[in-house]
Order: structure tokens, then C-alpha cells, then sequence
């Protein structure tokens, strides 16, 4: 008999279908429908309006004489203007009735076609605005652990991807616990997020070659600049130097015989010293534990507000962190849509920047396709809808800029040729544009199947780590 369990799964897997199917295939819907209704506004002719690419699985045609479908291919999605592109490869071919008909289009005007092609984009930018408005109201969640940039914990060593394990960058060049990162190669950073995404997507480098990072640190009333070393690590083989940020060390829960409990801690304790040494980062008091195994510990925690000295026990080797389960809280702020979209659209030039960068480590392998967009919504759906629209303003923000990009096949290239052929006084010959287009085409579609191959194994790698974290609870 089927067990509460697994309907509970089952409908939060339909649920998160049903938000993937909303939200991305939305993206693509109001992208389509800038180009639409601009191109229709324009006095252009539009011939089909299709979501995604190839055959058709259904489609109908309009009393307004447009054929609208919904295609195999749920990769993206385009509007057939025979009057300002022919992408006959990518999103079929015309029929004989529609071809007839605008074999001699009325020549469309330089000013239309740069409107029609930047409409998309613009859509785009206008659905993200309006998702951040909802954001700025109801609130976007926030860590308690990632409101900050105080490092909390600085690890003596750090595994490089051949397991040779070294010493990591922060500890040799001298960072500390308590110390606020200001920012990271002249460039502000105010919360953890954000630093550790302007660390992985730098491209400073020494003399030789190597990766380098300027650190400008608060240290008590001092301001330092450090010079760091990163080290390539991690599953994803990026930029690290082995830190991790500060926070209140919460206890939610203490099991039953463990350290903890005969030291008398409670759920709801604030832990703040240990044997003198502030705690604010799990994997600090751990280390802290370990250094002194054996020996009874002076334990200051706050409860109700007020301080209370307990003493923990030894060290025991079945508890890493004394039978302790913490909790990291999460607070809700309200930042302003500007905020939030100038954020994104900063965040996809800074990465497009590392992409072309010679001196940067990141490469398309580091990148989400289709697979990967299809997947972190995915994860954003269970973890609720604030998530599911917070990552939307980012898929839209990054749809808008990349089809703006000059490059044939998309919206930026087909500017970029309306553009040419204005500075000429004629349009270019047909067979240069349909060639570009072509190969492009090839290229993009290429670019796709890579990513996803990395995007399969990194949904691969999650779920492994999921099935082994659940495996690990069950006792």
C-alpha cells in the first residue's frame, strides 16, 4: 500500500513540474511575445509563433492569419517574420500558401527592425522588473549565514582535484577569524554570496601565471589589502582559498547521551566561547573540539538572553560536534527592483567577461544550459516559491542580455545585420546571411549539448549526494 511518504513525494515532484513548466517555459512565452506584438505593432507580418523548436506536437491558426504551435524541441521558441529573417533551418520550413504571399515583402524600415528584434529582450527585462516588485513585497529570504562577509572559519589545508591536499591560500597568507572582507580585487562585496561569486569568476593573476586575488580586509579599526593565491578545487574546479563565513552557532537540538546533553545544553542556546575561543562557524567548533580530545571544556553559552558557563565533557568520538544539531536561521529582506535586476544584469556581465577572459577559470563547462536551468528550478520549487521567483529574474535577466548578443541567429545578430546593411545603403546578399545563420546554428545547438553533458552530471552528483545524506539519516 502506497505510504504518506510517497505521495508526499510524488506531489511535490508534480508541483515542481508544474512550476518548471510555468516559470521557464513562461520565459520563453514573454520573450516571443515581445518580438509578437512589436513586430505586429510595427505592420510587419508574422507567420507563426512557435514555443520551442521542430515539428509541431499541436498547433492552430489564428482568425488573425498567425499559426500558433508548440514544438518538440522545448529549447527556446521564435516568431517566423519572412520580412526580417529566414531561419528556415532552425524553425521550418514556410509553407507554399505563406511563401507566395511574401515572395516581394513591403520593405520594413531600419527603425522596425531594430524594434521588433530588442522587443524580446525588453519583454524579458519587464517580466523580471514586475517578478522583483512581487519580491520587494513579500520578502526575499536570507541566511542568517550569508548576510555577511565575516569569515568564521579559515581551513589549514585544502584538497586540490588530484588529492594532493595543501596549504590553503588563506591560512598562508594570514587571514583570520573575525576578519570582514570588504571586497575582492578593488571590487565591493556585501554578502557571502557574493563574495564567493566575484572570487570564482576573477581573473587576476601573478607574474607567472598564476591565480591571484586582492582582498581588502577590516580587521578590528585596521583596513588591510592581502594578497591571496587561490587554488583550483572543489567539485566544480574552481577558484577557492579554503574560508567560510561567520554565524550564531544555534543549537536545535542535543542527543540524548551525548556530550552536550550531560554538560546540561539546551535547544534554543546560543553558543558563543569555547574554552575562551569564540564559535561562529560549525566547522571551527568541531576543530575546536578535536584540539583538546579527552579534556572537559569551559562552554559560554547565551540562553533567554542571558550568559551561562557550562562545562562539556571530553571530546567523544561518535559526536563530532558534542551530540550538537544546529540551525542556521533565515530573515526576510526587501530589496528595491532596481536593486535586484541591476544585480543580476551585473552578475551576467561579470560572467560573460570570465567566458572570454584569458586569464579567467571559467569555462563553458561551468555553465547551465537548458538541463541545468530545467534542474535548479527544479531545486527552487521544493524550496518554495520566493526561490522559484527570485531564479526567474535571473533566467530572464541572462535571456534578454544573451539574445542581445551580436551573434547570427539571435536577436543581437540580426540587429547587428540590419545595422550593416544601413551603413551600406543595401541589405546583405541573402546567401551570406542564410550561411552565417547556418553555421551558427550548428554551433549553438553544439554549445547545448556540451553544457547539458556537464548539467547531467552535476544533477548526477546532486542527487548522489541527496540519496547518501538521507542514507546517513536514517539511523
Amino acid at each position: 500500500m502506497p505510504t504518506p511518504d510517497l505521495f508526499h513525494s510524488l506531489a511535490s515532484n508534480l508541483w515542481s513540474i508544474f512550476l518548471v513548466a510555468v516559470f521557464f517555459g513562461g520565459s520563453i512565452f514573454v520573450h516571443e511575445l515581445g518580438h509578437f506584438m512589436a513586430a505586429r505593432r510595427r505592420g510587419v507580418k508574422v507567420e507563426r509563433f512557435s514555443i520551442g523548436f521542430g515539428p509541431p506536437i499541436f498547433s492552430w491558426k489564428g482568425k488573425d492569419g498567425v499559426t500558433y504551435q508548440v514544438a518538440w524541441f522545448p529549447l527556446g521558441g521564435y516568431v517566423l517574420l519572412p520580412q526580417l529573417a529566414d531561419l528556415g533551418a532552425l524553425e521550418g520550413e514556410r509553407t507554399a500558401e505563406t511563401a507566395s504571399q511574401t515572395e516581394v515583402p513591403n520593405e520594413v524600415s531600419y527603425a522596425s527592425k531594430i524594434i521588433v528584434f530588442a522587443a524580446g529582450a525588453a519583454f524579458n527585462i519587464l517580466f523580471a522588473f514586475a517578478l522583483a516588485c512581487v519580491i520587494w513585497i513579500i520578502g526575499q529570504p536570507e541566511p542568517d549565514d550569508l548576510g555577511s562577509t565575516v569569515i568564521g572559519y579559515v581551513s589549514k589545508t585544502i584538497d586540490l582535484p588530484d588529492g594532493t591536499r595543501v596549504t590553503s591560500p588563506a591560512a598562508a597568507a594570514g587571514l583570520r577569524i573575525g576578519d570582514v572582507v570588504r571586497a575582492i580585487d578593488g571590487r565591493p562585496v556585501t554578502n557571502w554570496m557574493q563574495l564567493m561569486q566575484t572570487l570564482v569568476m576573477s581573473s587576476g593573476r601573478d607574474a607567472e601565471g598564476q591565480p591571484r586575488s586582492v582582498f581588502t580586509i577590516q580587521r578590528g579599526a585596521e583596513t588591510l589589502v592581502v594578497e591571496l593565491h587561490p587554488r583550483i578545487s572543489g567539485d566544480e574546479s574552481v577558484r577557492r582559498v579554503g574560508i567560510a563565513q561567520g554565524y550564531d552557532l544555534m543549537v536545535y537540538s542535543v542527543a540524548a547521551g551525548s556530550p552536550a546533553a550531560r554538560a546540561g545544553l539546551r535547544k534554543g542556546d546560543q553558543i558563543l566561547k569555547y574554552n575562551g575561543i569564540s564559535e561562529n562557524n560549525i566547522a571551527e567548533f568541531a576543530d575546536d573540539l578535536a584540539a583538546v580530545p579527552g579534556r572537559d571544556g569551559a562552554l559560554l553559552v547565551k540562553r533567554g538572553g542571558v550568559p551561562v558557563t557550562l562545562t562539556l565533557p571530553g571530546r567523544d568520538p561518535k559526536h563530532e560536534t558534542a551530540g550538537i544539531e544546529f540551525i542556521i536561521g533565515v530573515h526576510l529582506i526587501h530589496p528595491s527592483p532596481f536593486s535586484q535586476i541591476a544585480e543580476q544584469i551585473g552578475m551576467t556581465f561579470r560572467t560573460l567577461w570570465s567566458l572570454v577572459s584569458p586569464h579567467s577559470d571559467i569555462g563553458l563547462s561551468k555553465m547551465a544550459g537548458p538541463v541545468g536551468i530545467v534542474h535548479i528550478l527544479h531545486d527552487a520549487a521544493e524550496a518554495g516559491l520566493r526561490a522559484v521567483l527570485m531564479f526567474t529574474i535571473l533566467v530572464n535577466v541572462n535571456l534578454a542580455i544573451f539574445n542581445l548578443l551580436p551573434i547570427p541567429v539571435l536577436d543581437g545578430g540580426h540587429m547587428l545585420f540590419a545595422t550593416i546593411g544601413r551603413f551600406r545603403g543595401r541589405a546583405l546578399p541573402v546567401n551570406f546571411i542564410m550561411t552565417a545563420q547556418s553555421v551558427f546554428i550548428v554551433l549553438l545547438f553544439s554549445m547545448i549539448i556540451y553544457v547539458s553533458f556537464f548539467d547531467v552530471q552535476r544533477w548526477k552528483r546532486d542527487y548522489q549526494a541527496d540519496r547518501a545524506a538521507q542514507a546517513a539519516a536514517k539511523p
